[in-house]
């Protein structure tokens, strides 16, 4: 094996085997074709996942059965774990429907231990197909980051100009805040501010996520990713070109991945403008489908069910059959200054989410694009519309906010102001002891646990020192709880995972403000 720079190194073979010598007998093939290694040896599955863990093998030998372990738990782990790291099977009792049964199961091939001949052969195969696969793996993350900051480069000029737009009111309110401040327009002009610098918040926001991009599955709502859409195409969309948009169901949820989601939609509407230069309609529409066996063709893998269907359709000059024949070929391009990636982006992402592409193209009447995404029940399943629930209703009990992201702390505060809380919002610590001195101590405090500036630890600690007793409520990451060893000590604190739902966030309102009440 060599690594990138060409020097040898040697492969980490994790063997799993109980009989000592036929261990010997496997790795002497290995030292007879020149094959340079560090093994570790493993009987066990306890030792096998320490091995895995601490070892980290480039390849895994395994046995079929072994008196304690076996192989085919040994291939399960492995690839719950990792989808790239080879897995050879060496038996002296494999059979041909076993050997098929591991291949499907994630095996990568299979050797008899009475003919080793092509085991070499087989290891430094399975070892080069390895490499080029988290080879090509990393070409195609380059790609998509590559398309996405070339997405990003369209957006600016129109971002920037609906920027402008949004923030001139604020100019504007400032100066007749100045004029009329005892009069009753005050209020209106203040909540015109307050609206308009969310929405600029919201479009600053959703153009840092796309940018950042995300690294894990989560589960993506159709509305959220669809408004999502919408604030980053404002200011990209001529006036020529009519936009709408139709959603089925707002509520409709499924595992995915937001951002790379986000970006393929994008692409597709921001190819569907460039189709309409005189202008025309780019329609996205969205439907619940299910899909029979007889509609995936010979290189898709059948997989009937139901799905959800994204459709992105224009009106515009649309594509002949030779473009369409091409059009998911790498660097195949028709744009003068197109990179040829964005469409084979597109196909990848929905296909790294189980799904497929059609496309249909009529040169002169536009072109449709429709993407399924497979659904499981409880996905498929519609979420009942949300309404005001009379035990979540507050009595006008006084709840802090303490959270520095500004649009968290602003949605937060107005979700509590809805449901009968007098909520006061603060974006430091410093800000919260500030509000304390001004309206006194409050009846319950939210805080985020993830603060930069003034920690969450610092201002708990302060919060007592100001005579502060009630109960806390903390809004933490899944992957990075709060150490409670370095909380302050506290009769009544509740964490909240992040993201906060409002339903979640309300039953924890009232659940810590009764609780905090009994105790007194």
């Amino acid at each position: 094996m060599t690594d990138m720079g060409g020097q040898s190194q040697k492969v980490r073979i994790l063997q799993v085997e109980d009989n000592a010598f036929d261990a010997e007998l496997v790795l002497g093939e290995l030292e007879q074709d020149g094959i340079e290694y560090d093994v570790r040896l493993v009987d066990h599955e306890e030792a096998y996942v320490a091995a895995l863990d601490g070892f980290a093998p480039d390849i895994v030998l395994s046995d079929l059965s072994l008196p304690v372990f076996s192989g085919e738990r040994a291939l399960q782990i492995l690839r719950e774990r990792s989808s790239d790291i080879p897995f050879i099977f060496i038996s002296a009792t494999l059979g041909e429907e076993a050997a098929i049964e591991a291949l499907r199961n994630g095996a990568t091939d299979y050797i008899l231990k009475h003919n080793t001949a092509r085991l070499a052969s087989a290891v430094r195969r399975a070892l080069r197909e390895a490499e080029e696969q988290r080879a090509r793996v990393r070409a195609e993350q380059e790609l998509i980051r590559a398309q996405r900051f070339e997405s990003l480069a369209l957006l600016a000029g129109g971002l920037s100009h609906d920027l402008r737009n949004l923030l001139q009111p604020l100019l504007l309110a400032g100066d007749t805040l100045e004029d009329y401040a005892d009069d009753p327009r005050l209020a209106r002009l203040g909540t015109l501010v307050r609206d308009c610098g969310r929405r600029g918040l919201e479009m600053v926001s959703s153009m840092l996520s796309f940018a950042r991009g995300a690294r894990r599955a989560e589960q993506v709502k159709l509305g959220a990713l669809l408004e999502a859409l919408n604030l980053l195409l404002q200011g990209s969309v001529p006036r020529t070109v009519k936009m709408e948009v139709d959603i089925f169901d707002r509520d409709v949820a499924f595992e995915g991945n937001h951002t790379e989601l986000q970006q393929c939609l994008l692409n597709l509407c921001l190819n569907a403008i460039q189709a309409m230069p005189d202008g025309g309609t780019l329609r996205i529409e969205t439907d619940l489908v299910s899909l029979p066996e007889d509609f995936f063709v010979d290189v898709e893998p059948a997989a009937p069910g139901r799905y959800l269907r994204l459709s992105v359709i224009d009106t515009g000059e649309g594509m002949s059959p030779d473009v369409l024949q091409r059009l998911f070929e790498p660097f195949f391009t028709t744009k003068a200054a197109g990179t040829g990636l964005g469409l084979l982006s597109c196909k990848r992402i929905v296909a790294s989410h189980g799904g497929l592409m059609r496309v249909r193209s009529q040169v002169g009447e536009g072109t449709a694009f429709h993407l399924y995404l497979p659904l499981n029940a409880e996905d498929a399943d519609h979420v009942e519309p949300q309404v005001m629930d009379a035990s979540l209703q507050g009595e006008a009990e006084r709840v802090l906010v303490v959270v520095e992201e500004a649009v968290q702390l602003s949605l937060l505060v107005d979700t509590l102001d809805a449901y009968g809380y007098q909520a006061g919002a603060s974006q430091s610590g410093t800000a919260a002891l500030q509000w304390i001195e001004a309206h006194g101590i409050p009846d319950l405090v939210v805080m985020d646990a993830d603060m930069n500036l003034f920690t969450g630890v610092r201002t708990l600690a302060a919060l007592l020192e100001h005579g502060y007793t009630g109960a806390v409520l903390l809004l933490a990451r899944p992957d990075s709880p709060p150490n409670f060893d370095e909380l302050p000590q506290l009769d009544h604190l509740y964490v909240i995972e992040k993201p906060v739902q409002s339903r979640g966030l309300l039953r924890k309102v009232r659940e810590a403000l009764d609780a905090s009440e009994a105790s007194r």
